[in-house]
């Protein structure tokens, strides 16, 4: 199980060009936003994003040429997820299912509307 998880993931890496690997926290709780977060920041052969909800740490590898992490970051937050560089609005936030409303401590960065 861990081969082949390992090995989808440096398979997935090989499709990004100009690779660059950055790491940053995002706000959430469980594996519902995990999926949820990964999946807002996946681009084919661009970005993708791996969460963890222990830490909050996710790990972003993309493709330098074609996005930036302040992109990636900003449609995460657009689905409700606070991080480093952006706010969720409120209004998306709420709409989180309730084991997803995570402790929202950032409060001084951009909010995206």
């Amino acid at each position: 199980m861990v081969i082949t998880l390992l090995l989808s993931v440096t398979i997935a890496n090989a499709q990004i060009k100009n690779q660059t690997t950055e790491t940053v926290t995002i706000n959430g709780n469980c594996t519902m936003c995990k999926k949820t977060i990964e999946t807002a920041a996946y681009a084919k052969n661009v970005a993708q994003l791996t969460w963890n909800e222990n830490t909050q740490i996710a790990t972003i590898i993309y493709d330098k040429d074609k996005t930036t992490t302040s992109e990636i970051l900003k449609r995460v937050a657009k689905v409700g997820y606070d991080n480093e560089k952006f706010i969720a609005a409120d209004n998306v936030y709420n709409k989180l299912h309730g084991c997803c409303q995570y402790d929202r401590k950032i409060k001084e960065k951009k909010r995206i509307q």
